[in-house]
């Protein structure tokens, strides 16, 4: 049985409509919290009793302070330590056979920043054949001298919208030939794709559309499917095709920390994981999958809200997909957790072609 009501005063009345707003506005941000990260926003702490002006504004100032003196660790981490990672693979690939190719792709979140965040020397130490990154967020014209690595060849697409997508490839050994987009005006003015052909493969590098806040996008994003399976499709007639880069979709429960709260958030919605099923089924494996079928926390992208990369609250978008007949020739598949930089951290393909 609900409360008996009392009679209230013009101030008590006053109040209520004041926490009325305050509860609304802190649920609207829950929600936004939990969308991002898919983990619940912590509780608020119980208000404390009202305070003067002067002490409210002493309180902030204070707050401010702590936060510029907050220790580094407390905040999102951006240093790497280089001499943590073990950069090489004594593992053989099914055919006993060691890795002669090493490829590395990382959704970076912009080119400029991560080289603030001292990511170049992380690819330089990496040293893969190939290095492949998403999101460079750079038009062509303005890319710092750092981006252009010394003993690769560089290939870079970049989005008619400044600021926006944009991929680039590095190469150890020049491709036969490079190809830039789908030959679709809808998907090329984004800067999505390059496929780079080589003597035993092809090489794509794929930064593929997100469904969006509330799926706004999701039906660009199943049309993009279908485009980019048919390209698969044509190239893996001529020969193996080897695809990495941000898939933005986590295929399995396993692939995402809070599966259950995220059935209608973009990258885990049925039609973005029947997409990834249906494309596999078409001859492709997941090499990570394929090698660690069980592996729990495997993730590759931390919303950079709610502290969720230090508390683990990840998701795998990031893959290496390669057609079926030459699954036995991969030796591993190396997901970089160590590598900070970006809201991504770099996952690597060892394998022997």
């Amino acid at each position: 049985m609900p409360p008996k009501r009392t009679a209230k005063t013009k101030a008590d009345s006053s109040k209520a409509k004041s926490e009325k707003k305050t509860d609304v506005k802190e649920t609207s941000r829950k929600k936004r919290e939990n969308d991002a990260s898919g983990e619940p926003a912590p509780k608020k702490a119980k208000t404390e009793p009202k305070e003067s002006k002067k002490a409210n504004s002493e309180t902030k100032s204070v707050a401010t302070k702590k936060a510029k003196d907050e220790p580094k660790q407390m905040q999102n981490k951006t240093d790497t330590n280089l001499d943590e990672i073990d950069f090489e693979c004594m593992k053989s690939n099914k055919e006993g056979k060691k890795y002669n190719l090493k490829i590395c792709t990382w959704n970076v979140s912009g080119i400029r920043a991560v080289i603030k965040k001292n990511g170049i020397n992380y690819i330089v130490r990496e040293d893969a054949d190939i290095v492949a990154l998403q999101e460079t967020k750079c038009d062509k014209d303005k890319l710092p001298d750092d981006v252009k690595l010394s003993g690769y060849h560089h290939y870079f697409l970049d989005s008619k919208k400044s600021g926006y997508c944009g991929v680039a490839l590095f190469c150890k050994e020049k491709p036969i030939s490079v190809k830039y987009g789908l030959s679709n005006s809808d998907f090329d003015s984004e800067g999505r794709i390059i496929t780079a052909e080589f003597p035993e493969f092809f090489m794509v590098n794929v930064y593929v559309p997100n469904a969006g806040q509330k799926l706004v996008t999701l039906p660009k994003r199943l049309e993009w499917n279908k485009i980019f399976k048919k390209h698969i499709d044509d190239l893996d007639q001529k020969k193996p095709v080897i695809i990495c880069g941000d898939m933005n979709v986590a295929h399995q429960e396993i692939d995402l920390k809070n599966p259950k709260t995220n059935t209608k958030n973009a990258g885990f919605t049925k039609e973005e994981r029947d997409g990834m099923t249906d494309f596999l089924a078409g001859g492709f494996v997941d090499t990570f999958r394929a090698l660690y079928p069980d592996m729990e926390g495997a993730y590759t992208f931390w919303s950079y809200l709610s502290n969720a990369r230090n508390k683990d609250v990840g998701w795998r978008l990031d893959y290496f997909l390669v057609s079926e007949r030459v699954k036995n020739k991969v030796c591993d598949n190396i997901i970089r957790k160590q590598v900070y930089g970006s809201d991504h951290c770099p996952v690597i393909l060892y394998a022997n072609l």
